[in-house]
């Protein structure tokens, strides 16, 4: 029977790529993981691993097995599920990665209604990009994840993990209420000139709000790059910038700016992900009910302003 703990070590080194990077995911020595891994190729009976300078680099052979580990892990964590499901009261610790807005909005209340109904369940969270948390999720650094996807730019569900919608959050418009770019605009096109607060390009919502852009004619003109809404509100808030926010952050953190609602309604998807097997869990069940139901009652009013299509 092979050792499960050398498997999930096996599996840590396709995932992390170093040595090194296992040993400190595992709190070993590396000394003790390269021990580990000479010992599961003894048992296997084939070499798993193979020297490319200075580093190695798993055989065709040990990828097999990781694509077998996989089964296994995701099993035993279907089984304490199961078992967790068997116990009077939800319990433990769930360890949460999401990204700023979802911190800012909803995971405050979420916490508080989780304090009062499950008492017992401790939740420790992380900030975290999409992206890196959801390589710690595969990696079990994180029990679960929050995700979200813009319109046209499907984020397929990611092997070996399972996804389950939480909110549909509108996207409009922020203009300032005073200075050059304070008149309200008929459409898009109209801020051509303007300069604009945007996220990173090869985000999600980078590329979806220069994508509006060029739909409407013209390449945004940035004054302000980076990935903190607060940062983009602030810069409408003071008047040297327009920008595309999320309806969660416009109703605490844009009074004063003026907000339209944009043609077609455009939604962003608010997600929760865990590793398959872990759906069923009692912590994982009760804090996405939580989460939905503090991002249902938060949904904000549209704005009675829309933009013209053309």
């Amino acid at each position: 029977m092979l050792n499960v703990t050398r498997l999930r070590i096996l599996r840590e080194l396709h995932l992390r790529g170093t040595l090194a990077q296992v040993a400190d995911a595992l709190s070993y020595s590396p000394s003790a993981i390269s021990q580990q891994l000479s010992l599961l190729e003894r048992e296997v009976g084939v070499p798993l691993l193979e020297h490319v300078g200075r580093r190695v680099r798993l055989t065709d052979d040990a990828v097999t097995l990781v694509g077998h580990t996989e089964l296994v892990l995701a099993q035993l964590e279907l089984a304490e599920a199961e078992l967790a499901a068997t116990q009077p009261e939800v319990s433990g610790t769930l360890r949460v990665a999401s990204f700023q807005t979802v911190l800012l909005e909803i995971a405050p209340p979420a916490l508080t209604l989780l304090n009062l109904r499950y008492p017992s369940l401790q939740v420790e969270i992380t900030q975290r990009a999409v992206d890196e948390a959801f390589s710690g999720l595969l990696a079990h650094d994180f029990d679960l994840i929050l995700g979200e996807e813009y319109p046209d730019l499907p984020d397929p569900v990611r092997a070996g993990t399972d996804r389950a919608d939480l909110v549909r959050d509108p996207l409009f418009l922020a203009v300032p209420s005073h200075g050059a770019w304070a008149q309200q605009p008929d459409r898009i096109a109209d801020l051509a000139d303007a300069p604009w607060a945007l996220d990173p390009p090869g985000t999600a919502s980078g590329d979806w709000a220069r994508a509006m852009c060029r739909g409407a004619g013209f390449e945004p003109r940035v004054r302000m790059e980076g990935p903190d809404p607060l940062l983009h509100a602030q810069m409408v808030r003071t008047g040297h910038a327009v920008a595309f926010v999320p309806a969660l952050i416009a109703a605490e953190h844009l009074a004063g700016a003026q907000l339209a609602a944009l043609t077609g309604n455009p939604e962003r998807i608010l997600y929760t992900s865990v590793r398959a097997g872990r759906g069923g869990h009692p912590a994982v069940v009760a804090f996405r009910e939580v989460l939905a139901r503090v991002a249902a009652e938060r949904r904000p009013d549209t704005p009675r302003r829309r933009l013209q299509a053309r």
